[in-house]
């Protein structure tokens, strides 16, 4: 009896979570600004820099890649940066603030759950983003597809969790929507910048890579480029990301308030 009630609730909580990850998803289709700045406006930067000739022609501060391939693991990193930094912190803080999370903790429905389907809508988006810029980078400009896809796939897989965990910590510190939005711009340049969205790391002087590739962004940014050369990605770079993760993550579940 109680191994049947046990896998009933069991159902019955994977029926809740699936309508709260359902519903979430519909939300986000309904707002046109993190649509764009998440899934459009990588892909589009790219395509707008791509679109200028120098950017087409091999340089050999790039190692003697063309700008433009160097910066399409910039636009994979871009949509991930938005979404972690403004798309989850924002929408996280908002339901407190009004006492969404509150009123949730007295149904059946886990406050957990809520999270979990915010991470994934904007996980999810983060790689339909980078898929859209490998395509478009591919069929547009001829940029050669990643040589070692499954190096880049974990390394990408890895960002994602980090500007994930970055967003769950943001959302803990934040107490209001406008915290959140002027805390999420304030690290979302030193992110871009580390990203290699003004500068490529392979642009970089050597020192200000190695600084940079101490941050999470920095280290995915080189993760995937090694991964694209045809390399497996550095496992320190690799260790990076973990440590990262770990630490935000530990941080987050400290701070983090459901009212």
């Amino acid at each position: 009896m109680k191994t049947a009630a046990r896998d009933t609730a069991t159902r019955h909580t994977a029926v809740l979570d699936t309508a709260v990850l359902k519903t979430e998803l519909r939300l986000f289709r309904r707002e046109p600004g993190a649509l764009f700045w998440m899934l459009v406006f990588p892909t589009l930067l790219l395509a707008i820099l791509g679109s200028i000739p120098s950017f087409r022609e091999a340089d050999p501060s790039f190692g003697g890649l063309r700008p433009v391939d160097a910066y399409v693991p910039v636009a994979v990193l871009l949509g991930l940066t938005v979404g972690g930094l403004q798309g989850m912190p924002q929408v996280l803080t908002g339901y407190r603030e009004r006492g969404i999370l509150r009123r949730m903790s007295a149904t059946p429905v886990r406050p957990a759950a809520l999270l979990s389907a915010q991470m994934v809508v904007c996980g999810g988006a983060a790689l339909l983003s980078a898929l859209l810029a490998l395509a478009v980078g591919r069929l547009a400009f001829d940029v050669t597809l990643p040589e070692q896809p499954l190096g880049y796939l974990l390394a990408l897989l890895l960002a994602v969790l980090a500007a994930l965990s970055l967003g769950a910590l943001l959302s803990a510190l934040s107490r209001t929507t406008k915290t959140a939005g002027a805390i999420g711009s304030a690290a979302l340049f030193p992110a871009m910048f580390c990203a290699g969205v003004w500068l490529p790391v392979q642009a970089m002087p050597d020192l200000l890579a190695e600084i940079v590739g101490l941050t999470p962004f920095g280290a995915a940014a080189q993760a995937l480029n090694e991964a694209a050369a045809g390399d497996w990605p550095d496992w320190s770079h690799l260790a990076i990301l973990v440590a990262w993760t770990a630490l935000l993550t530990s941080l987050a579940s400290r701070r983090f308030r459901w009212e």
